[in-house]
């Protein structure tokens, strides 16, 4: 299937957040990558993951996390992580910050430091 008319695709996806650049090396600690930040600009930083994907984090003073898995103040996005191994996976994200929510059968829900959820999925081999 084509894209829109005169759309090109999906540049970056966009979290909220009380302090861009704390969050920014966060997700850096997770999937790596390259921070690119403007001096002039300190409400955006994004990460430039090694796949060449964009996330990038926005400045929010009146930020409110999701508490997931309430319903009265939902997640409205979380991002699912690919891990090749989730018992080595997730010690790390734990010790960069990372609050274990609840397991499943082939993910594991967290909340990263500012609290969007995010899971780590593996695939059955």
């Amino acid at each position: 299937m084509m894209t829109a008319e005169g759309v090109k695709g999906l540049r970056t996806v966009v979290l909220d957040c009380p302090e861009p650049r704390e969050l920014a090396e966060f997700y850096r600690g997770l999937l790596g990558g390259e921070i690119i930040e403007e001096e002039s600009d300190r409400t955006w930083v994004a990460l430039l993951d090694p796949q060449g994907r964009r996330l990038a984090f926005q400045l929010a003073p009146e930020y409110q996390p999701p508490t997931f898995p309430d319903p009265r103040a939902s997640q409205q996005i979380h991002l699912d992580i690919l891990v090749r191994d989730v018992e080595v996976a997730e010690p790390a994200v734990l010790a960069l910050g990372a609050k274990f929510v609840q397991a499943a059968e082939n993910f594991r829900v967290y909340t990263d430091p500012v609290g969007h959820t995010f899971c780590l999925v593996w695939l059955e081999e």
